[in-house]
C-alpha cells in the first residue's frame, strides 16, 4: 500500500468527532502573529478577529523594528484602529537589540509590552538587525526576570555551510542555546517559538517550568515535500520530516501545558510569495489568520486531538503568560461540517494576500460567538 494512502487512512481513522459536533473555546489566544504595517496591516489585522481570536501576541520585526516603548504604543494604537473589534487584545513585544536598556524594563508592562523577541541575524523576514550573541544582554535578562517580561526565541542559528548548518538542522543546532538560557535565568519565562522538530519538543520537555513552546497550525500539516517547489508553503523555520510533524502532534495530544498555539501567521503580498528570481527567493511566511480557529480544529481532529482544542488555543498559553480570560470573556463555537472552501485571496487598496489552504476544504467552521 502506498505511504500517502496509509497516511490518508490513518487520518480518517484518528478523527473522533462527528458532523454536527460543536466545541466551545473561551477567548482564543494566538501567541505569535505578524500584523505588518501600513496598508498591508490595514488588510490583515481584522483577520485576527475573523479567524476567531481575541488575543494577538504581536511580533516586532517591522522596518524599522519596534525597539522602544513609544514605538510599541504607537503600533498598538494603529492595530486597534484596524482591528474591526474593540474586544481584540493586542500584546506587544520589543525587538531584542542594543536599543533596549535594563532600566526601562520596569515600565514595559504598564505600556502593554509583555515580551522581547530574539531574532538571530538573517534567519527570517526583517531579521537583519538580529543578534549574534546573548552574553551582552545579561543585565537586561535579569531585569526581565524581576519584572515578569517573557523572552521569545526564534530558535535557529544562521546557516553556515563550513559547519554543515542549513535550514534543515538550524533549529536543532540552536537547542543548546535554549538549555543554557533556561539554566542561567531560571526565573525568566522563555518561549521557544514555532517548533518544527522532535528534538525541539524533547528539549522543551527537558527544561524547567520557565520554558514553553509555541506550535503553528501549518507545521501540524506540512513536511519538506510540501514546501519544496511550493512557495506558498515556504516559511522559516521550514517544515521538516514526517517524524518531526508527528512529534508536534503528539505534544498536543499529550496535553502538556508547555505547548500551545502561536500561529506565526505571516502575510506577504501575493506577488512576493509567488515570485523568485535567479538572485532572490520568494518571501518566507504562511498566512493562516483568517481561518485560524477552524483550521486548528480541522488539524487537531485529523490526528485525534480535537478534545485538546480549548487548551491548545487558549488555556495553556494564557496560563504561561499569566493572562487568564475574564469570567465574561467571549466564547467562540466551532462546528464540524461537511466542508467549507477557504477563500482564494483577500484584497484591499492594492494589496493581496493568499491564505494557507486557499480553495481547499476545511471541515470546521465558526458557527456562533457569545460576546
Amino acid at each position: 500500500m502506498n505511504s500517502w494512502l496509509d497516511e490518508a487512512l490513518s487520518i480518517t481513522i484518528m478523527s473522533t468527532a462527528n458532523y454536527g459536533d460543536i466545541i466551545e473555546v473561551t477567548a482564543p489566544a494566538d501567541f505569535h502573529v505578524h500584523l505588518r504595517d501600513g496598508e498591508l496591516s490595514r488588510l490583515v489585522t481584522p483577520h485576527v478577529y475573523k479567524g476567531g481570536f481575541y488575543l494577538a501576541y504581536v511580533m516586532p520585526n517591522l522596518v524599522p523594528p519596534i525597539t522602544t516603548t513609544e514605538m510599541a504604543i504607537e503600533y498598538k494604537k494603529r492595530l486597534k484602529d484596524y482591528s474591526g473589534s474593540s474586544k481584540v487584545e493586542f500584546l506587544m513585544t520589543l525587538y531584542l537589540s542594543d536599543a533596549l536598556h535594563p532600566n526601562d524594563v520596569k515600565n514595559w508592562k504598564a505600556a502593554g509590552i509583555v515580551g522581547v523577541k530574539s531574532y538571530p541575524r538573517g534567519v527570517t523576514t526583517n531579521s537583519e538587525e538580529g543578534i549574534e550573541s546573548y552574553d551582552k544582554y545579561d543585565e537586561l535578562f535579569k531585569a526581565m526576570e524581576v519584572h515578569g517580561i517573557v523572552l521569545n526565541l526564534h530558535g535557529e542559528i544562521p546557516s553556515d555551510h563550513s559547519k554543515n548548518i542549513c535550514v534543515l538542522n538550524a533549529e536543532e543546532r540552536f537547542l543548546p542555546v535554549l538549555a543554557n538560557l533556561a539554566n542561567k535565568y531560571p526565573k525568566l519565562r522563555i518561549v521557544l517559538e514555532h517548533a518544527t522538530t522532535a528534538a525541539a519538543i524533547n528539549a522543551v520537555k527537558a527544561c524547567g517550568d520557565n520554558v514553553a513552546c509555541t506550535i503553528t497550525a501549518h507545521h501540524l500539516s506540512l513536511t519538506v515535500d510540501d514546501w519544496a517547489g511550493q512557495s506558498f508553503h515556504f516559511c522559516k523555520p521550514v517544515a521538516k520530516f514526517p517524524d518531526d510533524r508527528r512529534a508536534l502532534q503528539e505534544a498536543i495530544k499529550s496535553s502538556n501545558k508547555k505547548f500551545f498555539l502561536g500561529s506565526d501567521s505571516a502575510p506577504h503580498p501575493s506577488l512576493s510569495k509567488s515570485t523568485a528570481t535567479a538572485t532572490s527567493g520568494c518571501a518566507a511566511g504562511v498566512y493562516t489568520s483568517p481561518i485560524l480557529l477552524p483550521l486548528v480544529a480541522h488539524l487537531l481532529d485529523s490526528f485525534g486531538a480535537i478534545d485538546r482544542l480549548a487548551d491548545f488555543t487558549s488555556n495553556f498559553g494564557r496560563s504561561f503568560y499569566q493572562i487568564p480570560a475574564d469570567s465574561d470573556a467571549p466564547k467562540v463555537f466551532v462546528e464540524k461540517v461537511q466542508g467549507v472552501s477557504v477563500q482564494a485571496e483577500y484584497s484591499s487598496e492594492g494589496k493581496t494576500v493568499v491564505p494557507f489552504w486557499a480553495n481547499r476544504q476545511i471541515e470546521w467552521q465558526i458557527v456562533n460567538i457569545k460576546e
